[in-house]
């Protein structure tokens, strides 16, 4: 299967960069380039697209506002987002390592965040990843974001129960595994169920709690003390 592609950043030296890395990949297809936000969404408003890669700090639109009306369905691309949402896959890419821009893009639906010094091989495994539906961070931004949750006081019993509320005793067990980073073929071995039982049990997790992917639901599951770090 071939991922389709929109590239979004205002400097024309990195796009050149990411265009010829990108190109060089057979299945990935370069369908459209941006210099901003508000372009990236216009382009997307007649363009269909499987991940978006996307420049933090740009003019007239930045690339957070962008992602949030990208993912919202603003733009074009994916009709089968888990939230019922029709836009692309969002992975940040930024040279500036700060966790309110790994905060903000995750809360405006974004599927990951990485530095623009990656390698090539991992950027491409994080376009694939996200592609299918997973969550990508930078491990020195995963880090400083656990580091900042245990920081944290614990939270009341009745906000640690809320998140949960509508979900069922087997959609709740997918979920903590999902939020403490199980891939689908382990919460499928833990629970002793197909994984395509898991896959359907995330896509009904992530709608009935709003969530655009499994980066939010990491979020949710640390912000509301259901998970806290070095919990396994």
């Amino acid at each position: 299967m071939t991922i389709r592609v929109v590239l979004v950043d205002d400097q024309e030296m990195y796009r050149l960069g990411f265009h010829m890395l990108l190109e060089s990949q057979d299945d990935v297809e370069l369908v459209g380039e941006a210099d901003d936000g508000t372009t990236a969404v216009e382009l997307l408003a007649g363009v269909e697209a499987d991940v978006v890669l996307m420049d933090v700090r740009m003019p007239r639109m930045d690339g957070i506002e962008a992602t949030r009306r990208i993912v919202g369905g603003s733009g074009g691309g994916r009709t089968d987002g888990p939230a019922g949402g029709s836009g692309p896959r969002v992975l940040v890419l930024t040279t500036f390592d700060l966790d309110e821009y790994a905060f903000e893009a995750i809360r405006a639906g974004a599927s990951g965040f990485l530095l623009k010094d990656t390698g090539l091989e991992e950027l491409m495994a994080a376009i694939r990843h996200v592609h299918d539906g997973d969550a990508v961070m930078a491990p020195s931004t995963t880090r400083r974001l656990i580091e900042r949750f245990a920081a944290r006081p614990t939270p009341a019993p009745d906000v640690e129960s809320a998140p949960l509320d509508g979900l069922t005793s087997r959609e709740s067990e997918v979920f903590l595994m999902l939020a403490r980073g199980f891939p689908n073929d382990r919460i499928a071995r833990e629970l002793s169920i197909a994984e395509g039982t898991v896959r359907i049990h995330v896509g009904r997790i992530l709608g009935k709690l709003g969530l655009h992917d499994r980066s939010q639901a990491v979020v949710l599951a640390y912000e509301s003390g259901l998970i806290r770090p070095g919990e396994r």
